[in-house]
């Protein structure tokens, strides 16, 4: 039972990181026990290339222009106004990890546990775009968890396969949408890593560009100075601007993110350059990035889930928010939200549901500006 235990707890923990950085930044809480029983147990083959043309079939979204049955991204928590005319954006969202079986290096689209931890992920994380318009939310081959616990080159591979059928979608996405509609893109974790490389290949120096009112890169640490510029839109700072970034890494006081600010500073940015000692982004998403810090009583509503976190209801005025000086969003004092509490008093999967609320007005009044403009 004990051995059950500490599989079942390191589980929770890998299974709500945003991607490669899980095992070197809880290298002491993860057991060798725990890391030998999530790595993929099977030898890694280069996956297929999914067909140019399989994102026209329905069953490839979890939503596509808000139509889809049983539409996770259309649920939404008590106590938040009705949707009674949604915004005219299309958003494309894509969501974190949620496959953490040893038996794949990146997830099968057949694995019905993992697509349906990615509904429940969707609930809580692309519901507030909803309003700004609709959601497309693409299935993909997910790099596995276990591709995150390991140094071999494996786990680089299984993430760019991922992000493969990523570009086939968004492509697919963009020529589904009207030429003159305005886009947001959106993604936590895993789904923001992805994003960060969405925006440099596919829409920096491009047209799309200015059809963009946001692009969301929640869950990630990008770096100011060495990934920005590539990504090819600025760092918001204000809730009227359009054609900006926005993204934040959330915990509590005492925060203690030093093993990730370790590895940050071990990696290279986009432009080539180290990203040590560079400025994380960090957006306060109380105020649309205008000002470091905001009061709880700006807080229009914190998603506070269910025990399964299948349900949820909002409470205003509860959580503040402040960018430090290294680029984390801290929001004082521990505050319940669940179990999933990362050690550091990490809040990563929380990162969207703190904010529920104001992740709503923003995305909505950001559309309104750019229609307006």
């Amino acid at each position: 039972m004990a051995r059950k235990f500490i599989y079942f707890f390191a589980g929770l923990i890998v299974l709500v990181i945003a991607g490669g950085f899980a095992l070197s930044i809880y290298q002491e809480e993860l057991t060798d026990f725990a890391i030998g029983q999530l790595e993929p147990t099977v030898k890694y083959e280069k996956q297929e290339a999914l067909a140019t043309n399989i994102y026209d079939k329905p069953e490839m979204w979890f939503s596509r222009n808000g139509r889809e049955e049983n539409n996770p991204t259309l649920w939404q928590p008590e106590g938040a106004a009705a949707i009674e005319v949604p915004g005219s954006a299309a958003i494309f969202f894509i969501h974190p990890t949620s496959f953490m079986a040893r038996t794949h290096w990146n997830a099968p689209l057949d694995d019905q546990e993992s697509q349906e931890r990615a509904r429940l992920f969707l609930r809580g994380l692309a519901s507030p775009f909803a309003a700004a318009g609709q959601v497309w939310a693409p299935r993909y081959r997910q790099a596995g968890i276990g591709a995150f616990l390991t140094t071999k080159p494996e786990g680089a591979a299984a993430l760019d396969a991922a992000y493969q059928d990523i570009l086939l979608a968004f492509d697919h996405f963009v020529e589904d949408v009207q030429k003159d509609r305005p886009i947001i893109l959106a993604g936590h974790s895993q789904g923001a890593l992805h994003l960060t490389h969405l925006l440099k290949d596919r829409v920096s120096g491009k047209p799309i560009a200015k059809r963009i009112v946001a692009a969301y890169v929640v869950g990630w640490p990008v770096s100011v100075t060495a990934d920005i510029p590539a990504m090819g839109l600025p760092v918001c700072t204000s809730p009227d601007q359009t054609g900006c970034v926005m993204g934040w890494q959330s915990y509590a006081e005492p925060a203690k993110y030093g093993k990730i600010l370790e590895l940050y500073g071990a990696t290279t940015g986009f432009d080539g350059t180290s990203r040590k000692d560079t400025l994380i982004l960090c957006t306060n998403p109380l105020n649309g990035g205008a000002e470091a810090a905001a009061r709880a009583k700006a807080n229009l509503g914190t998603l506070k889930p269910s025990g399964d976190m299948s349900t949820g209801e909002l409470i205003p005025s509860t959580v503040p928010a402040r960018c430090d000086e290294k680029g984390f969003l801290l929001i004082g004092d521990p505050v319940d939200m669940g179990p999933y509490t990362l050690p550091g008093n990490n809040y990563h999967v929380y990162d969207y549901p703190l904010f529920w609320a104001n992740v709503r007005a923003d995305a909505l009044w950001r559309t309104q500006r750019f229609m307006e403009k």
